[in-house]
C-alpha cells in the first residue's frame, strides 16, 4: 500500500445524503448542515458559490463562478452559499439533518420533484447534485485536516463518467440503491482528491510519496505500522544514513519520521477502537505498541483523552 492509498482508504460513505436540485433563477441556498465533507457536481447550467457570511453582491470576489462539468468540494463545518449569482440572497437555509427552512419564514420556493430530487422548477436551467459525506474516521480525517474549505475542480479535471453515473443513479429507487450511491460517491471523491493532490499546494505527505526514499519509507510505515520502526531502521531500509534520512523525511513531509509514525498509529488506533469486539490490547498490538498501557499513555499524551474516553465520546456522538 502506498502513502496515498493508505490515506484515501479511510473515506467510505455509509448512507450518504444525496439530492438532485433543479433550479431556475433567482435561487439561493445557504448551507448550514456542517457536514464533514460535501461534493457538489454541476450537471447543467451555472452558479456561484461563496462564504455564508458575505453580503450578496458586495463580497462577490470571495466566491467563484461554476459551470456545467465543474465539481466543488466543501469542507465542514463552515457554512457556505450556492446561488445563481453573487447578487442573489439565500432564499432557504439547509441545516443539520438536511432540514430546510425559508429564510424569511414564509413559504419555501423549493418543492419535492421526485426521488432524491427537489427544486423550484422541474425544467430548471441549472441542475446540481449535493452529496454530503459522513467522513468521521481519524484516518479519513487526515484528508480533512489539509483540505481547504472549498476546492473547485473544473470540467475535465474529474472523470465525467463517474459524474454521469451518479447523476443517473441518484434518481433511481431500486433494491440496493443506497449501496450503489455510496460506492459511486466514494469513487467520485477519490477522483476529486487525486486531482487536488496533484496540484502544487498539495500537502507534504503527497509530494513526498513520489520521492524514491521518503515515499518508500511512507509505504513501509503504512503497510506495517506494528513493526518496531526506528529512524535507523527506516534509514537502513531506504538506503540512506540516519541523519540524511531524517533530514530528507522532515523536509518533504513536514514533520520528523517518528512524529509521523506516532500520528499514523494513533489515528489507526482511534478508528480500530470503535470496531466491535476491539480491546485496547488488540488495538495496541495492531498498531505497534507492546502493551495496552503503552498505547493508553501515548493516546492520552497526544490526543488528550484515554482510549476508553475516546470510545465513550464516539458512542455518545
Amino acid at each position: 500500500m502506498d502513502a496515498v492509498a493508505g490515506l484515501l482508504d479511510g473515506p467510505r460513505a455509509r448512507g450518504a445524503f444525496l439530492l438532485r436540485s433543479h433550479l431556475s433563477p433567482p435561487w439561493g441556498l445557504r448551507i448550514e448542515d456542517e457536514a464533514p465533507l460535501t461534493i457538489v457536481p454541476v450537471l447543467r447550467g451555472s452558479g456561484w458559490v461563496g462564504p455564508a457570511d458575505g453580503a450578496p453582491g458586495r463580497d462577490a470576489d470571495l466566491g467563484v463562478h461554476v459551470e456545467q462539468g465543474d465539481v466543488i468540494l466543501f469542507r465542514g463545518p463552515d457554512h457556505y452559499v450556492v446561488a445563481d449569482s453573487p447578487t442573489t440572497a439565500p432564499q432557504v437555509v439547509i441545516g443539520p439533518t438536511e432540514v430546510c427552512r425559508p429564510v424569511d419564514g414564509g413559504a419555501s420556493p423549493m418543492t419535492v420533484l421526485g426521488v432524491r430530487s427537489w427544486g423550484n422548477d422541474p425544467d430548471g436551467e441549472t441542475v446540481i447534485i449535493t452529496g454530503t459525506y459522513p467522513l468521521d474516521g481519524e484516518v479519513g480525517g487526515r484528508i480533512l485536516r489539509v483540505l481547504p474549505q472549498r476546492v473547485v475542480l473544473r470540467r475535465g479535471e474529474v472523470d465525467a463518467t463517474l459524474v454521469e453515473m451518479l447523476a443517473r443513479e441518484v434518481v433511481q429507487d431500486l433494491p440496493g440503491q443506497e449501496a450503489v450511491l455510496d460506492r459511486l460517491l466514494d469513487l467520485l471523491l477519490i477522483s476529486c482528491l487525486r486531482t487536488w493532490l496533484a496540484r502544487p499546494d498539495a500537502p507534504g505527505w503527497y509530494r513526498a510519496d513520489a520521492d524514491p526514499v521518503v515515499g518508500a519509507a511512507l509505504r513501509l510505515i503504512h503497510h506495517d505500522p506494528a513493526r518496531a520502526w526506528t529512524v535507523e531502521l527506516l534509514a537502513r531500509e531506504t538506503g540512506l544514513s540516519r541523519a540524511a534520512f531524517a533530514r530528507r523525511f522532515t523536509e518533504l513531509v513536514g514533520e520528523p519520521p517518528m512524529a509521523y509514525l506516532t500520528g499514523w498509529r494513533l489515528d489507526l488506533a482511534a478508528d480500530l477502537l470503535l470496531e466491535d469486539g476491539a480491546t485496547v490490547g488488540s488495538v495496541a498490538r495492531a498498531v505497534g505498541y507492546g502493551t495496552p498501557f503503552a498505547l493508553s499513555a501515548a493516546f492520552k499524551r497526544v490526543r488528550g483523552v484515554s482510549p476508553a474516553a475516546h470510545r465513550e465520546r464516539a458512542g455518545a456522538a
